[in-house]
């Protein structure tokens, strides 16, 4: 898993759709190998990504759950922490 695609679903507020086109971006950018794709393969490597946000918007709208939202700000908070732990950097 690409470690630049971050978890969408369940959060309050929603995923926005820029959260799902960087994520699309993503995506597309570790299956294909491209940075940015040659202008032989742009046209299709922009129509893969608008593709890919296309079903991930689809399904964070059919997901269900009954677990309470999450909180982006307490979630990076959770990351920073782990980070500090994982690479003994601080967390400020």
């Amino acid at each position: 898993m690409c470690r630049n695609i971050k978890t969408l679903f369940n959060f309050d507020p929603p995923a926005t759709e820029e959260e799902i086109h960087s994520a699309s971006l993503q995506f597309v950018r570790k299956l294909s190998g491209f940075n940015k794709p040659s202008q032989a393969n742009e046209e299709a490597f922009h129509r893969a990504v608008e593709e890919v946000a296309s079903a991930a918007r689809t399904l964070l709208d059919s997901l269900v759950t009954n677990a309470e939202s999450r909180n982006r700000e307490v979630e990076i908070e959770r990351a920073r922490a782990r980070n500090a732990q994982r690479f003994g950097t601080s967390t400020d």
